[in-house]
């Protein structure tokens, strides 16, 4: 017999093999398996459907900052690097395509913790993963140019790595130290992370030496882009937008006839109860906004520096009306409902639409609009369309798959139950992911607004909380069927082995 006739056509065996791994695979993980595929075939529909990607309102300042890098006052530059990495390849189709496998990445992360380390049986598994792979906002926010699906994708790495194994090394340490950097220069909300995750680190006693290396690790790319900071703007700083986020947050609530002490210049920003804009982010965008009052460029050092020292006196001197706004935009996080907030407009930038807007022509400096800049990454028009039939399944779709809030309140919950008879050891494992999902809803309800896409960063967090909250009785059924199974086997083997062999029967032909 040739070799080619052994092996295969191409004589290849590695290719035969090929198909025989993946049906195994599948036969290990037929759950998991069924679920990564409809969440494959949902975000293949989305690319298809929405070309060549989705833009917000925020996209065009990641992208300035990518095509002629700079540190942005207003956020963090760390998205801009991934488009930066992304921008020779001149396709916004890759960067959804990038974001989209980041997402799927995601829900493995969460289904290999809990089979591997935490013992769930499959189906479990593969349940607490469904939400990230098949949620239709987490699949929107993944197509849309914007931060928060990698920064996602960075805290559940962290967050996975660190609890891969009962005590982790230095190398382990030093990549969650990284994927927190990462997470960090992504969104600023990435110092309540590191925070966190400092706090697990110490009661779960790793170590010092652990626990340095990674702050290490976090610190080395942070402060070199604080310098880089410091080098453009002249404050050893990350942004200087935390004033006036936070004007934000005490914009809904402050009266300065409660407020003693306050300046002549923070004056400016008082405005009577009954004349003020509806919602807490008026106090930033709107034009009649009194933050307009204040001498300085938009997120200057002036404004920003004026606004902060208010918000904070408004906060000490009214804490009850500060925790009251703040308890109803945290809450209405679990609300079954998704209204319509803080507006029309920016709610239906979460929404796959019918068709698709114009690219804005507002400038972005002297020289560009942010048409332009989208154009000028794509190399072409990046101008949106929407492909059908695929658009009308896409939107079919995310009308009835979604998380609801309530169901998010339900994973909080159900996490918190499991760590309770753990209370002496502060809930176990399970503390990590349930105080990150919890910190991660209420740092925006703290610092700025509600907002539905600062929702979806916590679902993988406490889908995991909730997972390793059954993992300790469906992992010790899980384990007692295949001991059963395995013993079984063990008994048919042996009755096979002590069967005498049956002389073979001559055939026929």
């Amino acid at each position: 017999m040739s070799r080619s006739a052994a092996t295969g056509v191409d004589g290849d065996p590695s290719r035969r093999a090929l198909p025989a791994r993946v049906r195994a695979l599948i036969g290990r993980h037929p759950a998991f398996s069924v679920i990564i595929a409809i969440a494959v075939l949902v975000r293949l529909a989305a690319m298809l459907a929405y070309r060549p990607a989705v833009f917000f309102n925020d996209s065009f300042d990641y992208l300035h900052a990518a095509l002629d890098p700079y540190p942005h006052p207003l956020r963090p530059s760390g998205y801009s690097f991934l488009l930066l990495a992304l921008e020779p390849l001149h396709s916004f189709a890759v960067v959804a395509a990038v974001q989209h496998l980041m997402g799927l990445a995601t829900g493995v992360m969460i289904y290999a913790l809990l089979r591997r380390r935490f013992g769930l049986p499959g189906w479990g598994a593969a349940l607490a993963a469904a939400p990230v792979l098949l949620d239709a906002y987490q699949i929107q926010l993944e197509h849309l140019v914007l931060s928060d699906a990698p920064f996602i994708f960075w805290v559940t790495a962290a967050v996975t790595l660190l609890l891969w194994n009962e005590r982790p090394g230095p190398k382990a340490a030093a990549g969650v130290g990284l994927l927190v950097a990462a997470a960090w220069l992504t969104r600023s909300v990435g110092l309540p992370v590191l925070l966190g995750i400092c706090v697990f680190m110490v009661l779960r006693r790793v170590g010092w030496r652990t626990i340095a290396v990674t702050l290490a690790a976090c610190a080395l790319p942070v402060v070199a882009y604080m310098g880089w900071y410091s080098q453009v703007h002249g404050k050893f700083a990350m942004t200087e937008s935390n004033g006036v986020f936070l004007f934000a947050r005490a914009y809904k609530f402050a009266d300065c006839r409660k407020i003693p002490d306050l300046t002549v210049d923070e004056q400016q920003l008082c405005v009577l109860p009954d004349n003020k804009l509806p919602n807490s982010q008026d106090g930033i965008w709107d034009r009649r906004s009194p933050l307009k009052r204040v001498v300085d460029m938009r997120f200057g050092p002036r404004q920003n520096e004026i606004a902060g020292g208010f918000s904070r006196k408004a906060i000490v001197a009214q804490p009850g009306d500060y925790a009251t706004v703040v308890a109803g935009d945290f809450f209405r996080a679990f609300r079954w409902e998704r209204e319509v907030f803080p507006d029309l407009k920016t709610y239906r930038l979460y929404e796959f639409e019918e068709s698709a807007q114009p690219l804005p022509t507002w400038s972005m400096d002297a020289d560009s609009t942010a048409a332009d800049v989208a154009d000028e990454y794509e190399r072409g028009s990046a101008q949106p369309r929407v492909v059908e039939p695929f658009g009308h399944l896409v939107r079919v779709y995310q009308d009835h798959v979604y998380l609801r809030g309530t169901m998010v309140g339900v994973l909080l919950l159900v996490g918190l139950a499991g760590m309770a008879p753990l209370w002496r050891r502060f809930g176990g494992a399970a503390f990590l992911p349930w105080t990150l999902a919890t910190g991660l809803l209420l740092a925006p309800a703290a610092t700025a607004e509600f907002d539905y896409r600062y929702v979806l960063p916590a679902v993988p967090l406490a889908s995991l909380a909730a997972g390793m909250a059954f993992a300790g009785p469906l992992g010790a059924a899980s384990s007692r069927r295949r001991a059963r199974r395995e013993a079984a086997a063990g008994v048919d083997a042996g009755a096979r082995e002590d069967t005498p062999e049956r002389p073979a029967v001559a055939s026929s032909s």
